[in-house]
């Protein structure tokens, strides 16, 4: 079966995933902002680094009012969270009956996404691999990993099966039914990576290689985990090997040693990932804090759990988004070792 496919923007994620889609000759049409950006697509093409090898591809780029009438049977939105309302307000007059919206966004978006496409239409997906954009059209894809899918719904249809095959052409895809599961468990990592990247300015490995760092990832992880517990959700191990419970369960010598050296490993395998939320403080944005750690927080507010480390990363990235604070390492000693 040919699917129609669209993408919902133009950031690293989208960026990579136009690129390769292309190439691979299955002409997805992406939404872009700006006039310049969609003549570039056009005329010099989108350029890619990184995992894939270096890829120059000319991508089929629109504007939101350039799509008209068309119908779409996949629609992939690779916006930031914060953006997610907007860009799926957009797309409704462009789906089909049995038309699949998949939310690629960090953090759980997916409750929101099916208040406004329709519970059936609506896929989760987790995103397990880094990219950054360099500059506009131009990206670089830092590292190998997966896609895992799945209904919110929880039913396993043909469709999700197509969507499956469209993905695996940029990376092993799988589909779980606990996707909400899979979802918590991205969250926690980028809970952790992403806003400990956004509050000290560097990347993951040279981040990870302080204990001290380490040590607040682990803070992060412990009272997310606890929260999931209130919940009654069943968090799933991260990328198939990183079991948050048995993570969690040694507290001796042998243990504490086991956490810092998988939270290192972690940081060598990922070492060139920048994090996307200080990419967008860089670029004067806001971040998508709110579905982080924010997440964490707000939950922990409902099941009464005290998330006092989570709590202070919200307070401090909200500090450096309105300028009264800087971004620098000096910020984890601040909070967390005085």
């Amino acid at each position: 079966m040919s699917n129609k496919i669209l993408i919902i923007g133009a950031g690293a994620i989208g960026g990579v995933i136009s690129v390769i889609l292309t190439k691979k000759g299955l002409a997805p049409h992406i939404v872009v902002k700006y006039p310049e950006l969609k003549q570039k697509a056009k005329k010099e093409g989108f350029e890619l680094l990184g995992h894939h090898g270096h890829i120059v591809q000319k991508v089929d780029a629109f504007l939101p009012s350039d799509l008209l009438d068309e119908k779409y049977d996949i629609v992939l939105i690779t916006t930031k969270a914060n953006d997610l309302s907007s860009a799926s307000k957009m797309v409704l007059p462009h789906l089909k009956e049995d038309s699949l919206v998949v939310s690629m966004q960090n953090g759980i978006c997916e409750d929101k996404l099916a208040s406004i496409v329709g519970k059936d239409k609506t896929i989760g997906c987790v995103t397990g691999w880094g990219a950054t954009m360099l500059e506009h059209g131009k990206y670089d894809m830092t590292s190998g990993g997966e896609f895992i899918i799945g209904n919110i719904n929880e039913s396993n249809s043909d469709r999700l099966h197509d969507l499956k095959e469209i993905l695996e052409n940029i990376l092993p895809t799988s589909i779980s039914d606990n996707i909400y599961g899979e979802l918590y468990s991205k969250l926690i990592i980028s809970s952790c990576i992403t806003t400990l990247g956004a509050i000290t300015g560097k990347p993951l490995g040279e981040m990870l290689s302080s204990s001290q760092t380490r040590n607040v990832f682990m803070k992060i992880i412990n009272e997310a985990i606890e929260v999931a517990n209130a919940m009654g959700l069943k968090v799933e191990p991260y990328a198939g090997k990183l079991d948050y419970y048995k993570f969690l369960k040694a507290n001796n010598f042998i243990g504490v040693l086991k956490r810092q050296l998988t939270i290192r490993i972690l940081g060598l395998k990922y070492r060139r990932t920048k994090s996307s939320a200080l990419q967008s403080l860089e670029r004067g944005r806001p971040t998508e804090i709110d579905w982080f750690n924010g997440y964490i927080v707000s939950m922990g507010e409902k099941y009464n759990i005290n998330v006092p480390v989570n709590a202070a990363l919200v307070e401090m990235v909200k500090e450096i988004e309105s300028g009264k604070r800087k971004i620098g390492s000096e910020n984890l000693k601040e909070t967390f070792y005085s």
